[in-house]
C-alpha cells in the first residue's frame, strides 16, 4: 500500500468503490478503471483526475498496473479480471483493502443490513467536529457532499461494515455498532442463522476492551465483554424517550448510563433516523466526546441522499426519494412518512432489486408496500443477476393486498406521473431508479 502507484478499480462506480478511487487518488496515486456505464459519481472522479471506460476492453488497462480492486458485483468470467489473474497482477476486494488500510488504527465501524449508511454519516458528521478523522460512507453524506471524509493524519477511522459476501469480516475495529440483522443475501449465506453467525464473527473481532453497540431488536444474539444495547426501551444502556416529529427534524431525550442528554435535536425525521442518531450517539459517548458536542452536531445533521430524500415539498405535492430495498426498510420507511402525512395519499413507486431478493422475500415486500394507498410497480433491477423463471415484478404485483396497483415499464412512468397526479410521492428502491429522480422533480414542479 505504498503511495504513487497505479491502481485498477474494476467496477470503480460503486458507492464503496468510490470512496476508496478517491481516497487513493488524494493520496497521489494514480487510478484507472473500468465500470458497465456513466454516472454522475463517475463523473465527480474524472473530475478529480480518474480514468475510467464503459467497454470490457483489455487494451484500455494501462501497461502497468499495481494491484487491483474489484467489487464481487463484477463476474470473475469478466475479460479485464481474467487478464488481471492471467498476468499474476494482484487482486484485492474491496473490503481486503479497507481491512489493509485500517489495520492498526482506531476504527469505528457500523454494521448491519439497514441504518448503517446513515448512522456512519452521524459518526462523520460528530467525530470529524472533535478530531481528524478520515471516513468511507456507503452514500453521499449530505454535509460533506461526498461518501468520503479525509484527514491527512486521522486519529480514527470510521467506515461502513458490509455484510454482503461477509466483507465486514476483514475489519477488527474499536468500537463497533450492529444496528439490524434481518435476513437478507441469502445467496450468500443461504439461511438466516448463517447471517447472524457471521455478525457474531463479526462482534468477536471488535477490541475486547472496546465496545459492541447493538440494537436492542437484535441483541440478545450477539455476545461481547462490553456489549452495550441502544433503542428505545428503557431496558437499554441509551435509549431515545419524550421523541417529538416535524418533516425535516426530531427532538428527544437521551438516557445514557448515568445522565441524560435532554433536548436533543437531529437535522431529519423519522423514528428509524432517531434510532440511527441514539448508536452514534453511544458510540460518541462511550468515546468520552463531550455531550454538547454530540447534540450539536446531530441537530446540524442533514441527512444521506437517497435516505428519506426530500425532493419537492408544497403544500399540493410532496416528493421523497429513499434507498430502501429490503421490507423492514420498507416499512420504515414508510410508516415514517405516514407519521409525518397521516391525512394524505402515499403513491409508491419501488423498483425491486435483485431476482434473488424478490424472490427469498416476495410476500414480505407485499406486505409491506401494503402500507401504500398507490403502488407503481418498476421492472426488478437485475445488477450482478440473470433471470430467475416466474419471477417478474408481475408476480410480486399480484400478492400485494392493495387495490390501486400497477406496473409501469420505465419509459412510460413520466407520463403516468403527468396524468396521474400524486399528493404524496415517493420513490423507492436500490438499483438504477435513482435516474428518475432529478426528472419527477422537474416534473412535478411544473406541474401546477
Amino acid at each position: 500500500m505504498q503511495q504513487k502507484r497505479t491502481i485498477y478499480f474494476l467496477g470503480i462506480g460503486g458507492i464503496g468503490m468510490s470512496a476508496l478511487a478517491r481516497y487513493f487518488m488524494h493520496a497521489g496515486d494514480e487510478v484507472y478503471g473500468y465500470d458497465l456505464t456513466p454516472s454522475p459519481l463517475i463523473d465527480q472522479l474524472v473530475a478529480e483526475g480518474a480514468h475510467v471506460h464503459f467497454t470490457e476492453d483489455v487494451s484500455q488497462i494501462p501497461a502497468h498496473v499495481d494491484f487491483v480492486v474489484y467489487t464481487p458485483a463484477v463476474s470473475k468470467q469478466h475479460a479485464e479480471y481474467q487478464f488481471f489473474t492471467e498476468n499474476n497482477i494482484p487482486i484485492y476486494k474491496r473490503s481486503q483493502v479497507l481491512g489493509i488500510i485500517t489495520k492498526g488504527h482506531r476504527t469505528l465501524a457500523v454494521a448491519g443490513t439497514h441504518g448503517k449508511t446513515t448512522t456512519t454519516s452521524m459518526l462523520a458528521q460528530i467525530f470529524h467536529a472533535a478530531m481528524p478523522v478520515t471516513a468511507f460512507i456507503g452514500g453521499i453524506a449530505k454535509n460533506f457532499d461526498s461518501n468520503l471524509v479525509l484527514s491527512s493524519n486521522p486519529e480514527a477511522f470510521i467506515v461502513e461494515a458490509d455484510e454482503f459476501d461477509r466483507s465486514f469480516l476483514t475489519l477488527y475495529p474499536s468500537i463497533a455498532v450492529i444496528t439490524s440483522m434481518d435476513a437478507d443475501h441469502l445467496d450468500i449465506y443461504g439461511e438466516k442463522k448463517n447471517l447472524e453467525a457471521s455478525f457474531q464473527q463479526f462482534a468477536d473481532q471488535v477490541d475486547r476492551d472496546g465496545a459492541v453497540v447493538v440494537c436492542e431488536k437484535v441483541a440478545a444474539k450477539i455476545s461481547h465483554p462490553h456489549k452495550m444495547v441502544y433503542g428505545f426501551e428503557p431496558s437499554s444502556d441509551f435509549y431515545a424517550h419524550r421523541i417529538q416529529q416535524w418533516p425535516h427534524k426530531a427532538e428527544f431525550d437521551i438516557r445514557c448510563p448515568d445522565d441524560v442528554c435532554r433536548h436533543v435535536e437531529l437535522g431529519v425525521s423519522g423514528l428509524h433516523n432517531v434510532l440511527n442518531a441514539t448508536a452514534a450517539f453511544a458510540v460518541a459517548w462511550l468515546s468520552k466526546l463531550p455531550t454538547e458536542l454530540i447534540s450539536s452536531q446531530l441537530s446540524q445533521f442533514s441527512g444521506v441522499k437517497r435516505r428519506f430524500d426530500f425532493q419537492v415539498v408544497r403544500d399540493d405535492v410532496v416528493y421523497i426519494d429513499d434507498y430502501a430495498h429490503h421490507p423492514e426498510e420498507i416499512k420504515a420507511f414508510l410508516k415514517a412518512v405516514r407519521n409525518i402525512y397521516p391525512d394524505k395519499q402515499l403513491t409508491g413507486i419501488f423498483q425491486p432489486h435483485l431476482f434473488s431478493r424478490t424472490r427469498d422475500f416476495a410476500p414480505q415486500f407485499a406486505e409491506a408496500l401494503a402500507l401504500l394507498d398507490k403502488v407503481i410497480l418498476l421492472n426488478i433491477y437485475p445488477a450482478r443477476e440473470k433471470p430467475i423463471p416466474g419471477i417478474t415484478s408481475q408476480y410480486l404485483l399480484d400478492m400485494i393486498p392493495v387495490e390501486n396497483k400497477v406496473l409501469v415499464e420505465d419509459s412510460q412512468l413520466l407520463d403516468y406521473l403527468e396524468i396521474n397526479r400524486p399528493e404524496v410521492l415517493l420513490t423507492i428502491g436500490a438499483g438504477n431508479i435513482d435516474r428518475f429522480v432529478p426528472k419527477i422533480k422537474a416534473l412535478l414542479e411544473n406541474l401546477r
